[in-house]
């Protein structure tokens, strides 16, 4: 398979102060482990361009893109708190553009044939982020902000997101709530951040919550139960995958106990899902993950299955 990695310095601009686990760290912590695998050389490094408005408005209302837009601190050094835990620097506004800009670019690619998936390494990530409301570490929704360019743009008429992440992507299942076009599969610790009441599981709702404590082997049959039978029933044309990693068991960030051959093994399935209805096509972008070495070392699992590396 011909995959590419988009990202950007500016993504490494976006900090939150030092204490922040959504830190700058965690994209340098990706770079070191794909050179101790040396991958860095065998994937295709491709730089994110800045999302045009346009493409935040697909998914947000104008007053939420003027909240981030506007609010970005003069001064570096400051900050701007939207929420207890997501504030805005002075590169906020810039780096969420590059990581938006980075999911869109890496659609176009996959839709041209150019590449056949992507991973986009970028922060700040997305899923948390509403139509009209940043929060949880997340700007803009950059799996819903690409996932709306390849309906609205390329015309396609059936897209999937995944979202392993261990927080429910409240931000992703809003945009899409009502919109036949879009099937979101998701599992979450539940009770957990964002506190989420979990949806009803229909057709195109997917959202399957799990207690803290479950291990790779409940994920692993959670996902045969219900995501694959929903994704063949569904026939997706292309996917999207919000690929969080702080449900690894080093990750105190949460509570479930996954390690990287579990995070391998969930792409795979999503790679054969994508063979059978979406010629291939698939664009991941970076979720969560905050213990650095295990963050490094999924990324590496989810980028081999992706490039048929192992």
């Amino acid at each position: 398979m011909s995959t590419a990695i988009y990202t950007h310095p500016d993504c490494l601009r976006h900090e939150m102060g030092s204490w922040h686990p959504e830190s700058p760290a965690r994209l340098q912590a990706i770079d070191d482990q794909l050179i101790l695998a040396r991958l860095d050389g065998l994937i295709e490094q491709r730089s994110a361009p800045l999302a045009d408005t346009a493409d935040i408005l697909r998914n947000h209302t104008p007053g939420m893109l003027a909240l981030v837009r506007d609010h970005v601190p003069a001064v570096p050094g400051d900050y701007y708190p939207l929420d207890g835990d997501t504030s805005l620097c002075h590169d906020s506004y810039r780096a969420a553009l590059r990581a938006a800009g980075a999911a869109v670019a890496a659609t176009d690619a996959v839709i041209a044939g150019e590449i056949d998936n992507a991973f986009c390494s970028v922060r700040p990530p997305g899923h948390h982020a509403t139509p009209t409301e940043p929060m949880g570490f997340c700007l803009f929704n950059n799996v819903a902000i690409a996932a709306l360019h390849a309906l609205e743009v390329h015309g396609l008429e059936r897209v999937a997101i995944i979202d392993f992440d261990v927080h429910h992507g409240n931000g992703t299942a809003d945009s899409f709530r009502n919109d036949p076009r879009v099937l979101m599969a998701s599992f979450f610790q539940h009770p957990f951040y964002p506190y989420s009441d979990p949806e009803p599981i229909t057709a195109t709702s997917v959202n399957v919550p799990v207690p803290a404590c479950s291990n790779g082997e409940a994920v692993r049959k959670l996902v045969q139960e219900h995501w694959l039978p929903a994704l063949h029933a569904f026939k997706p044309q292309m996917i999207f995958v919000s690929a969080g990693f702080d449900g690894h068991r080093d990750d105190d960030m949460g509570g479930i106990g996954l390690v990287e051959a579990d995070y391998a093994w969930i792409t795979r399935q999503v790679m054969e899902v994508a063979r059978q209805y979406a010629n291939g096509r698939i664009v991941s972008c970076l979720e969560g993950g905050y213990a650095l070495s295990a963050l490094g070392r999924s990324v590496v699992a989810h980028l081999k299955v992706l490039a048929e590396l192992e």
